[in-house]
């Protein structure tokens, strides 16, 4: 079953190029959203936007339209937790943060942890650990603000070139910064990031930027030069175009995930850690695709 999620109905005019300093237009993102859950050969949605364990949302307010990805961290399953669970619930909060307008757009690590303290809060039990990354796009300043935790991420690309890109946030191999909520007797022995902790940034976009958000399952498995390669396919900015852009993306680091005789990132940073590894990484993947277009109420 294909999955393909695109946002709003904005009428995108996006110019490829340079823009005057001096342009007064609202910007805002055109987007589309494509993933798989790493135990499923096709894609498919869970309930609310969640591609395994992994977890995403889009969403506007008046003065800014923010997106985000979060990714579960596996290893609760093995204490009978849905580590989907964890990262569906802080995206759906983050969500809900930003529609009822309770964030500034320039400081997304508040949008963040607005809504983990929420959950910390939550007379509804919950456990587990995430990565998480939002982006915040400011319609009127045109600037883009960033909060990333863990190694999800993010590129800005630009004439075909990477101008921007998120920090990976790691304790050591295969170890994110992550968010996390643990049973009273296991705090202190669960591994627990602030979420003041995440990597910011702040900088301006032009019309046509594409940018592109995803989980590891991604980056783990695709290099940079290959999604480029992939982006050149997208010649405009129509929802179709991203949406197909964003699946071809996503299928293309699913099979490369299962491709034993692959030298992925994933195994070349084991090589470069002292481990013997080859092949790709299975895991799951979520890809958000978004074009920097003119806003059009």
């Amino acid at each position: 079953m294909l999955s393909v999620l695109s946002y709003g109905r904005l009428v995108a005019r996006a110019v490829i190029g340079g823009l005057s300093q001096t342009d007064s237009r609202d910007y805002s993102l055109v987007s589309a959203s494509f993933g798989f859950g790493k135990d499923f050969r096709k894609g498919i949605l869970k309930k609310g936007m969640c591609y395994g364990d992994d977890a995403c949302f889009i969403a506007r307010h008046r003065s800014a339209d923010v997106l985000g990805v979060a990714d579960g961290v596996g290893g609760w399953r093995d204490y009978g937790v849905d580590p989907s669970q964890f990262s569906g619930t802080l995206m759906r909060t983050c969500e809900r943060m930003v529609k009822e307008g309770r964030f500034v757009p320039s400081n997304p690590v508040g949008i963040l942890t607005t809504s983990y303290y929420e959950l910390l809060q939550n007379k509804v039990p919950l456990l587990g650990s995430s990565t998480a990354c939002i982006v915040v796009l400011d319609r009127q300043s045109h600037r883009l603000h960033t909060a990333n935790l863990g190694d999800s991420g993010f590129l800005v690309v630009r004439g075909g070139e990477v101008v921007h890109r998120s920090d990976e946030q790691q304790h050591y191999f295969n170890t994110p910064f992550q968010l996390s909520i643990a049973p009273p007797e296991a705090e202190g022995s669960v591994l627990s990031d602030s979420p003041e902790a995440a990597d910011s940034s702040s900088f301006d976009v032009q019309l046509g930027d594409i940018i592109l958000t995803a989980t590891d399952g991604l980056f783990d498995n695709m290099p940079d030069y290959m999604i480029l390669q992939e982006l050149k396919k997208l010649k405009n900015t129509n929802y179709e175009s991203i949406q197909q852009t964003a699946k071809s993306i996503a299928e293309q680091a699913h099979v490369l995930a299962y491709d034993p005789n692959y030298m992925s990132p994933f195994a070349q940073f084991a090589c470069d850690n002292g481990l013997n590894v080859r092949g790709g990484k299975p895991d799951d993947i979520t890809v958000l695709l978004s074009i920097v277009a003119e806003y059009t109420d």
